[in-house]
Formats: C-alpha cells, sequence, structure tokens
C-alpha cells in the first residue's frame, strides 16, 4: 500500500492524510481543544483494544472533547518519530501507524507506545477515528490506575 505522503491526493476538499498529520500537531503543541475542533460534531471515537471497563466508543464532538481533556494530566507528549501514513480504496480514509514519545505525568517515566489508527474525514473533519493502542502500556503511563481510561462514553 503506497505511504500517502508519496502522491497527489485525488480527495475533494482537505485530503484525509493532511487533517491526520495537523491533528498530531496540534497534539505536540498540546492544543487539545484545536484537535477535538477537527472533529464533525457527531464524529465517532473507538478504542477496540480498552479493557472491558474502559471507554471503548465515543459518540460526538462534546464526548471527545471531555475525554481529552484528561490526557494532558497523564501523557506529556514529545514527539511521534515514526508516522506512516496509508491511503485506503476510500478517499476518505487512511490508515496511520505511528509510535508516540513522552513522559508519563504520573511516574516521570518515559512514555512510548505504537498505534495503528483507521480514521475517516468528511469535508475537512473528522467522523470517525478508530484508534488501537496498547491498554497495558496505558496503565503504566498512569502508574497503576486506569486513570487513562476515564471519561465520557463507556
Amino acid at each position: 500500500m503506497p505511504d500517502a505522503s508519496d502522491s497527489d491526493s485525488t480527495h475533494t476538499g482537505t485530503p484525509p492524510e493532511d487533517v491526520f498529520r495537523h491533528g498530531l500537531e496540534l497534539l505536540l503543541a498540546k492544543d487539545f481543544e484545536g484537535w477535538v475542533d477537527l472533529w464533525a460534531d457527531d464524529g465517532t471515537f473507538e478504542f477496540p483494544f480498552a479493557p472491558p471497563s474502559a471507554v471503548r466508543h465515543l459518540e460526538g464532538k462534546p464526548a471527545v472533547r471531555a475525554y481529552m481533556s484528561a490526557y494532558p494530566h497523564h501523557v506529556d507528549l514529545h514527539a511521534f518519530p515514526d508516522i506512516r501514513v496509508h491511503r485506503t480504496g476510500d478517499p476518505d480514509v487512511v490508515i496511520a501507524e505511528m509510535r508516540a514519545e513522552g513522559r508519563s505525568v504520573a511516574t516521570g517515566q518515559p512514555f512510548e507506545m505504537s498505534y495503528v489508527a483507521v480514521v475517516t474525514v468528511k469535508n475537512g473533519l473528522i467522523t470517525h477515528y478508530r484508534d488501537y493502542w496498547n491498554p497495558l502500556t496505558a496503565l503504566e503511563v498512569a502508574g497503576g490506575t486506569d486513570a487513562p481510561f476515564a471519561g465520557a462514553g463507556r
């Protein structure tokens, strides 16, 4: 599958890979409100690998905002050193492979997590984001508590 950054988009409007990459820039800038502004009002956010007691599905921008409001209390994000964004047969959908690096706010220890995300963007806004991440790493970030899993939308 080609890397989306290697060729021009035939998608009308803002290409989904551009929206996705801009979102990562906003997260690194600690502009979580700006990141949430990239979402459609009725966008959905899913976490298929979340533990059973954790948030697994968020519906709508207010739920995404509430969930993300806790993020800076858990992770001080420093970099996304490895990012690969792939196009799919659907011009609105990209698949991203990435690694995040930072620091756990609770423990002060280094944070590193790999992700795969399937992201749908329509009219320049995220309408669906399926985030595959390791819940064991998230627990380590919180110092063994379930804090990273708190939020709206269980």
